[in-house]
């Protein structure tokens, strides 16, 4: 039964980090840079009106969801007969940690310092340019997080599996 629950979580945990990756880098890939070319009132507007809308079901139980799915993987995984646990636990915390973590403890804030801007002013502006500069980076870095935790997670599962 454990083996059952290691391997459905530590897959879940992998699809869900390809999905959260795929999600991140459109936002440093195209969002971010489309809306730099906008007025600083409108890009404040529009990135407010995104991060509002990303607060729905499916965002939130695809983000936490992978998140638990990571912790229950790395918590199973070495009470199973399966010889790579320590690359489920190591992915299960490159994204736990990379890309949950954060999220919450560093981009979370950004977007609520933004969120509380006003766009039409001088105080504003300036909140958007350290947004920028800030968010995109650390989106740069939960980015990648959650790309390499996809990717040892499928090395540990494929080698659990293979022998």
């Amino acid at each position: 039964m454990i083996d059952r629950i290691a391997s459905a979580s530590t897959l879940v945990g992998a699809i869900g980090s390809a999905l959260m990756a795929g999600v991140l880098l459109a936002f440093s890939i195209s969002v971010l840079p489309g809306l730099k070319t906008l007025p600083v009132p409108v890009a404040i507007s529009s990135m407010q009106s995104a991060n509002a809308a990303i607060l729905n079901p499916l965002f939130l139980i695809l983000f936490m969801g992978t998140a638990l799915s990571c912790v229950i993987a790395a918590v199973s995984t070495p009470f199973t007969d399966r010889g790579h646990s320590a690359l489920i636990i190591a992915g299960a915390m490159l994204y736990v940690i990379g890309c949950f973590a954060v999220t919450v403890t560093l981009n979370v804030p950004l977007n609520d310092a933004l969120a509380a801007a006003d766009s039409t002013t001088a105080a504003g502006a300036a909140t958007w340019e350290e947004f920028t500069t800030k968010w995109v980076l650390w989106n740069n870095i939960r980015t990648a997080a959650a790309t390499a935790a996809c990717a040892v997670l499928i090395l540990g599962q494929g080698r659990s599996v293979l022998g």
